[in-house]
C-alpha cells in the first residue's frame, strides 16, 4: 500500500493512494494536484534519526574522483530539512554548484538492535523517494559533509509514498532516474549499492538502536548535474514513486 501525509484545510492527515487519488480515513478522495504533500511519516514526539549514505555507489565515487569506501561512510541530518513532493528546495544566491541526489530511503519498521544480516527486511517498515541535495561550494570535503550541505532547511525532499515494504519484494534490483526540466540526467539501479539496505541495518543496529519511523537514505548513482532556480527535478525509483521537486531562488 502507498501511504501519504498531506495538508487538507490546514489540517494534517493520512491519506492512502486508491485508483488514483488520496483516500481520507473519513472516506473523501481527493486528487492529487487538490492537497499540499507532507513528507510522508507519521507524525512522532521525539527527534527522528536521520543516517545518510556518502559514496554508496561506486559510480558516483568514481564520479567524484574518490575510491570507492570500505566501510559506510555515514553522515546525521536533522529533521528539519525535510519537505514534502512538489514543495520549494531553496538555492542559495552565492552557490555555483547546487546537484540533487535520488536516493532509496528505508524507514525503519520496528526497534532494531543487534540485528543480523539474515533479519533484517523484518525490521524496515517501508520506503521511499528522497533526494539529498548537495551544495559543493560548502563541502569541507566529500567524506565529511558540512551542516551547510546536509542539513539546511528545505534540502532534502522526500515523497511522494511511503510503501510498505511487502510491496517491494526486491529493494536491492530498482531503477532510479532523475529529470531535469523533463531530460534524463541520471540513471542507476539499486543493486549497485556498495553497502545494501541488510548490511545497513546490521551495521548500525550493532552499536546503536534504530527505532520505528527512523530513515536511512542509501545514496545515490553518478550522473549529478546543477540546478538552478526554476528547474523541476524529478526523481523516481521504481516500485516506490516519482518525486517531484522546483528549486527556487533564496
Amino acid at each position: 500500500m502507498k501511504h501519504a501525509r498531506i495538508l487538507v484545510d490546514g489540517i494534517a492527515q493520512d491519506a492512502v493512494e486508491r485508483d488514483g487519488r488520496l483516500l481520507l480515513a473519513d472516506g473523501r478522495r481527493l486528487a492529487f494536484d487538490s492537497v499540499q504533500w507532507l513528507p510522508p511519516l507519521a507524525p512522532t514526539p521525539r527527534p527522528r534519526t536521520i543516517l545518510a549514505l556518502g559514496l554508496n555507489y561506486a559510480d558516483h565515487a568514481k564520479e567524484l574522483e574518490f575510491k570507492a569506501p570500505e566501510e559506510p561512510l555515514v553522515f546525521v541530518k536533522g529533521e528539519s530539512t525535510l519537505i514534502g513532493h512538489r514543495q520549494l528546495t531553496v538555492r542559495p544566491a552565492d552557490v555555483k554548484f547546487m546537484h540533487y541526489e535520488c536516493e532509496l530511503a528505508i524507514v525503519v519498521g520496528k526497534t532494531a538492535k543487534k540485528v543480523a544480516r539474515g533479519d533484517a527486511y523484518d525490521f524496515i517498515g517501508g520506503y521511499t523517494v528522497a533526494n539529498d541535495y548537495a551544495i559543493r561550494d560548502y563541502l569541507e570535503n566529500w567524506y565529511r559533509p558540512n551542516l551547510r550541505v546536509k542539513n539546511r532547511d528545505t534540502c532534502t525532499p522526500i515523497g511522494p509514498w511511503l510503501v510498505d515494504a511487502a510491496d517491494v519484494p526486491d529493494p536491492m534490483a530498482l531503477a532510479l532516474s532523475t529529470t531535469v526540466n523533463g531530460k534524463l540526467t541520471q540513471s542507476g539501479n539499486t543493486r549497485d549499492m556498495i553497502f545494501d539496505a541488510p548490511f545497513l541495518i546490521e551495521y548500525f543496529s550493532a552499536f546503536m538502536t534504530l527505532q520505528p519511523g527512523d530513515l536511512i537514505l542509501t545514496g545515490t548513482p553518478d550522473g549529478v548535474v546543477d540546478c538552478r532556480p526554476g528547474d523541476v527535478i524529478v526523481t523516481e525509483i521504481e516500485s516506490v514513486g516519482a518525486l517531484v521537486n522546483t528549486i527556487a531562488a533564496a
